[in-house]
């Protein structure tokens, strides 16, 4: 039986973030925000995301917070919804890593039993930018573990709802936990999704409240069962009870049975979704070293074309560049005269032009010293592109064990998809059952009404009977005494008829 049902504040009982609104005075919106999701999606742990944000807000006016804040509209349906569950009988909490100066409105607002959050260090009126409280470091679990003790009931008897990574703890800690309007990361940890933003969708989730019946549906309703069980003895309406007693020890355990198999594969699955996060650090781990290794493939490329350029420039500045242009022609006009079919005079005419230029790369000679720097470049160039070849091959193993990783997170994934589709599938066929226990429980009590009725009826015929008789013999004691006064003797059995009634 569910006693206690602990929210989160932010995205849950108020429509909106409270740090986002209060991130609008300081003009640092874009930043908090950021820092926002990757802890509501699970990217940075909470108390370093909490830290960041609130440094961010440091002199801001505590003054404007508290005009802000009680502006933010409270979630769809949160007032009818959380008067609802209050009239059920049901404790409320907030337990919220958001900030007291929120928490406690909302308290007093919404009329809640316990509210738990952080507290937004000031000093003269000014956010100093520290903050401290019990969520800064500790988990929701923890706060929902002492409200526990409070209130001496147990986690069996407890609903958490809440929306992001940080709520995780404390859907896990509670025996019904309900994502709401949630990020994926805690739609994998939660035992009900609630997509649509409206609070009053928990009441469908929750045990429901007895509908209401006119006067003449329940006149008509106990007709029909009067009508039904008495025609019935007792003897047969206690059997009918018995087999109902039987059938629902039956499907009692079979529903007990299926909620211990539900939690076997919620279990799985959680254990594979660890899994799943533990193979994520360790591949976004490589995926970094991989990014790291290129800038520095691209600062070595970058030296050895700058090097390379140098090298070429210093290479045609030695000289070097007219000899090799000699050779080049000296080369294309031999091999001219080799394949080629000609004259006379147009062979005489390339050999002697052969013969010139042979002379005049005689005559010139390459600057050894311009030379000698720019073989030095060049080796220079060589040993960047050798690192530059080193660190893509570096980077590319690196990339090989990132997408091993991920292999291995799709792998895990698809067999945490199918535990958790076990899971839904044997929670709502345990639902079913408990619809079926719901049914019998119902036949007993309607069983137990007839039963109560026909004992009913025999107490009324045995009266009856017993008033018919006593009035028959007041009635014979009432002749008997009017023989006494006539002078009859009476008998024993008569003075004691008279005696009984008090007749004499």
């Amino acid at each position: 039986m569910i006693k206690l049902i602990a929210f989160d504040l932010d995205n849950v009982l108020i429509d909106g973030e409270a740090i986002d609104e209060i991130a609008k005075l300081a003009g640092v919106e874009t930043e908090i925000s950021e820092i926002t999701r990757k802890a509501m999606e699970g990217e940075l742990d909470f108390e370093t995301a909490l830290k960041k944000r609130v440094a961010l807000l440091k002199g801001t006016s505590v003054e404007d917070i508290n005009k802000v804040v009680q502006e933010i509209p409270l979630m769809e349906g949160a007032e009818e919804t959380i008067a609802e569950l209050k009239n059920r009988g049901y404790k409320i909490a907030t337990i919220s890593g958001s900030f007291e100066i929120i928490a406690q409105w909302i308290k007093d607002t919404l009329d809640l039993d316990y509210a738990f959050s952080n507290c937004l260090e000031e000093e003269e009126g000014l956010l100093t930018g520290e903050v401290s409280g019990p969520l800064v470091k500790g988990s929701k679990a923890e706060i929902l573990a002492q409200i526990i003790d409070m209130e001496k009931i147990s986690p069996e008897e407890c609903v958490a709802v809440g929306d992001g990574a940080n709520d995780i703890s404390m859907l896990k800690k509670a025996s019904l936990g309900v994502a709401f309007n949630a990020k994926p990361v805690l739609k994998q940890n939660a035992d009900i999704i609630v997509e649509k933003k409206d609070l009053r969708e928990l009441l469908n989730v929750l045990d429901e409240k007895p509908v209401e019946k006119s006067m003449e549906e329940n006149l008509e309703e106990n007709l029909e069962e009067i009508n039904l069980d008495s025609k019935k003895s007792f003897n047969e309406l206690l059997d009918e009870k018995r087999d109902f007693e039987k059938k629902l020890r039956e499907i009692t355990l079979v529903r007990d049975n299926l909620n211990e198999e539900a939690k076997v594969y919620r279990e799985e699955r959680d254990k594979l979704n660890a899994q799943i996060r533990e193979n994520l650090n360790k591949a976004l781990k490589y995926r970094d070293e991989r990014d790291t290794i290129n800038k520095d493939v691209q600062k070595y490329k970058k030296l050895r074309d700058e090097v390379h350029q140098e090298y070429k420039k210093m290479e045609w500045a030695s000289g070097r560049r007219d000899i090799v242009k000699i050779q080049d022609e000296v080369k294309r006009l031999e091999k001219t005269i080799e394949t080629r079919v000609l004259d006379i005079r147009k062979e005489n005419e390339l050999v002697n032009k052969v013969t010139d230029l042979r002379k005049k790369l005689q005559t010139l000679q390459e600057d050894e010293e311009t030379r000698e720097e720019a073989i030095e470049l060049k080796e220079k160039s060589e040993s960047y592109h050798a690192k530059v070849v080193e660190l893509s091959d570096s980077a590319q193993e690196t990339h090989e064990k990132m997408l091993e990783y991920f292999r291995k997170i799709d792998e895990i994934r698809s067999q945490a998809d199918e535990a958790h589709q076990k899971f839904i599938t044997t929670r709502d066929t345990a639902n079913e059952e408990h619809e079926k226990v719901k049914s019998a429980l119902g036949d007993i009590r309607r069983l137990n009404k007839g039963l109560d009725r026909v004992k009913a009826k025999e107490r009324n015929r045995e009266s009856e009977i017993v008033r018919k008789q006593n009035k028959e013999e007041k009635e014979k004691a009432q002749d008997i005494y009017q023989k006494f006064l006539e002078g009859k003797k009476l008998s024993t059995e008569e003075l004691m008829l008279l005696q009984k009634h008090d007749v004499v």
